[in-house]
């Protein structure tokens, strides 16, 4: 069977064509687009007109490319940003009326079954384990161990809904930083209760953001072709200062770091930190498998 799974993330929309067959899979295609969905409102949970249209012609683009394959299955997977829209259900309807793409518009819950259906894929949880998502509307937590999940939520507090609320300076100021700390302790208070009952001992960072801090930390490694790698814990505190300390024109020129992110990575770095402050994990590992494999798992 060949299966197609969109991701329609709050910031990027990708796309993976897959081969599947009797628990194997093998990508035939894969691709993303950065759509930035979330732009200029989305605390105050709108898509706007230029964003909305955006989104549309990517899922136009993604179509073209499912044409090219004999594909048996789309799963077109919606996350927090049209999940929060109050013109969500408009681009939903606009994507199956001007695409040909019907969307799923999926849950916290089903987020994160899906964002550990995708980690756990890799093998990489042999301990109890703390999954972390950073995505643009929503963050996904999952203590798991080999058998399981053992406590799992979404919270409103992505890497886009923190930037539009809190990033007012140039370099982030401390008192910006403060601010989102102070968030960050106030929203996560059951996530510290939890960890503090079952400390996990390894963190596991899913795609995006981390495969960022993965390659300008070992930047010789190309992390697309891997599964998963390991991160440094004190090099990834000597590149997270670097982050926090630069301006947006000289994160611009940072190797490894592409455009999109060269802003929400500095809150990506804040919300990374705190969380291994949080827990002091003995490991620090980024999986490339993420929610639109745990779908494709799902399938197979």
């Amino acid at each position: 069977m060949t299966a197609a799974v969109i991701d329609l993330g709050t910031n990027t929309f990708h796309l993976i064509i897959a081969e599947l067959s009797a628990g194997n899979l093998r990508t035939l295609f894969k691709t993303n687009l950065p759509v930035k969905l979330g732009e200029g409102k989305i605390n105050e949970n709108i898509i706007i007109p230029e964003a909305f249209e955006r989104g549309i012609i990517a899922l136009k683009e993604f179509k073209k490319e499912i044409s090219k394959h004999n594909v048996d299955i789309v799963k077109a997977i919606a996350t927090s940003a049209i999940r929060s829209a109050k013109n969500g259900l408009d681009f939903v309807n606009a994507a199956k009326a001007q695409a040909g793409i019907e969307i799923t518009v999926i849950n916290g819950d089903q987020e994160a079954d899906y964002i550990y259906q995708g980690v756990n894929a890799t093998g990489l949880i042999d301990n109890t384990s703390l999954i972390v998502d950073i995505g643009g509307g929503s963050t996904e937590f999952i203590l798991c161990n080999h058998g399981g999940v053992l406590w799992k939520k979404s919270y409103d507090i992505g890497a886009a809904r923190l930037q539009q609320a809190y990033f007012k300076s140039d370099p982030i100021s401390k008192k910006d930083q403060e601010a989102i700390c102070l968030k960050l302790r106030t929203e996560l208070s059951d996530l510290r209760a939890v960890c503090d009952r079952h400390k996990p001992l390894h963190l596991i960072g899913s795609a995006g953001a981390f495969e960022s801090f993965a390659t300008m930390i070992n930047d010789d490694v190309d992390i697309k072709q891997l599964k998963e790698s390991t991160i440094s814990i004190s090099s990834y505190f000597e590149l997270s200062e670097k982050l926090i300390m630069s301006t947006h024109s000289e994160r611009t020129n940072f190797k490894g770091l592409i455009k999109l992110r060269v802003d929400m990575i500095v809150i990506a770095s804040l919300l990374t930190n705190y969380t291994l402050e949080m827990i002091n994990p003995e490991k620090f590992s980024v999986s490339t498998y993420d929610l639109k494999m745990g779908v494709l798992s799902t399938l197979n």
